[in-house]
């Protein structure tokens, strides 16, 4: 079963998440590196030799819903630098890129392995390595239960599931990388994900200052393994549900979008994008309560960062509410291919899709993309 050999993937190390407001005054860089184009780096102190790496593709860690206590950026940054140190040159080579808008967008939800991502593939990595892969992810990610780490490595076991059936599917067929020099000084990114998860953290002066785009997919949407049900992204899903259900059947047919919309508007290749007019229902035409909701309903993503930026950037989203509009098309219940929602803000922007399953056409598939109209990889780049 996918679970069953959940021990591999990404190690077994436990690390808890970045906090921008514990971050310590002098940098920590660990590896010296001064990449002139795309994948060229001088670090030092060379890993182990390719002779180390696995043959197989890894199996994704156990979903254990723990959460941690909180940590530094710079814990982030001394896990980038340890994971650094596990690899050899020409890895190295692999995982450090510039910070480059080529490199930053490089990602998908399609099975296109390493012709539309960047970085270096779990599957080619040692145990070792492995473990120190997870070591960033989890530091740098949210804590909760259904959120953050905990529904990244969700994910990754949902694509070990797909694997069974579909060998182009798969854990180790996600990819690390860091685009700039992982450091507590300077303008940086950690940049994971594969064919259904997109994660992309941005860091500047030892702050986090960009949280999206973030994309979050399974297939299937839940699946039992050893007695147990998962199902990655129950959060998401009911917290849109239960959003459209507060609505009144008169604020039903103003938030409706006047077409289908069958799949999310700005994923891969969309940056960007954003419509120059918001669509739907005005959040401030709602109660409290319904307001309340809609908030509920942003948090699930919001909490796929580290606990204290995802505190500070429900604030600021809470604050926008009255700016804020929500639209749908299909049905309420997000249960039928077809069905899609969306919170589209002054900063926030939110879709979440039903499709049918790509592998498994009996089974949903859930697509969402989460984007800051602002901070985007950080506000790096335009896009206009």
């Amino acid at each position: 079963m996918a679970l069953a050999a959940a021990t591999t993937l990404l190690g077994g190390a436990m690390y808890a998440n970045a906090n921008a407001a514990s971050v310590q005054s002098d940098p920590s860089t660990g590896v010296s590196a001064s990449p002139s184009t795309p994948g060229s780096t001088s670090p030092s102190s060379p890993g182990p030799t390719s002779s180390s790496r696995p043959s197989t593709s890894a199996s994704a860690p156990e979903p254990t819903g723990t959460a941690g206590t909180g940590s530094s950026v710079s814990d982030v940054v001394d896990a980038a630098n340890a994971f650094l140190d596990t690899l050899d040159d020409d890895q190295q080579a692999d995982a450090l890129l510039d910070f480059t808008q080529a490199n930053a967008t490089a990602w998908s939800n399609e099975a296109c392995g390493a012709t539309c991502r960047v970085g270096i593939e779990l599957s080619t990595l040692s145990d070792t390595q492995l473990a120190a892969a997870e070591a960033v992810v989890e530091a740098a990610t949210g804590t909760g239960t259904d959120t953050g780490y905990d529904q990244i490595s969700q994910i990754l076991a949902a694509d070990d599931v797909l694997g069974e059936t579909d060998s182009s599917y798969g854990s180790g067929n996600y990819y690390l990388a860091f685009l700039g020099t992982p450091s507590t000084s300077g303008t940086w990114q950690l940049h994971f994900g594969g064919d259904q998860l997109a994660v992309n953290l941005t860091y500047k002066d030892g702050e986090v200052v960009g949280t999206t785009p973030y994309f979050a997919g399974v297939e299937p949407a839940s699946w039992t393994d050893d007695g147990t049900t998962y199902a990655p992204l129950s959060g998401m899903h009911d917290g849109m549900e239960s959003m459209l259900e507060g609505l009144s059947d008169d604020e039903l047919s103003e938030a409706e979008l006047s077409d289908a919309t069958t799949d999310v508007v700005l994923g891969p290749d969309a940056d960007g994008d954003f419509p120059d007019t918001k669509e739907g229902l005005a959040v401030s035409e709602l109660t409290d309560d319904q307001q309340q909701l809609v908030l509920d309903a942003i948090t699930p993503w919001v909490e796929a960062s580290d606990d204290t930026t995802a505190a500070s950037t429900l604030s600021a989203y809470e604050s926008d509410l009255d700016d804020t509009y929500i639209s749908y098309s299909g049905t309420t219940a997000l249960d039928t291919a077809g069905d899609y929602v969306r919170i589209d803000g002054p900063g926030v922007w939110i879709e979440f899709s039903v499709k049918d399953g790509v592998v498994d056409t009996g089974q949903l598939n859930y697509s969402s993309v989460y984007r800051d109209h602002d901070t985007d990889y950080g506000g790096e780049f335009s896009f206009s």
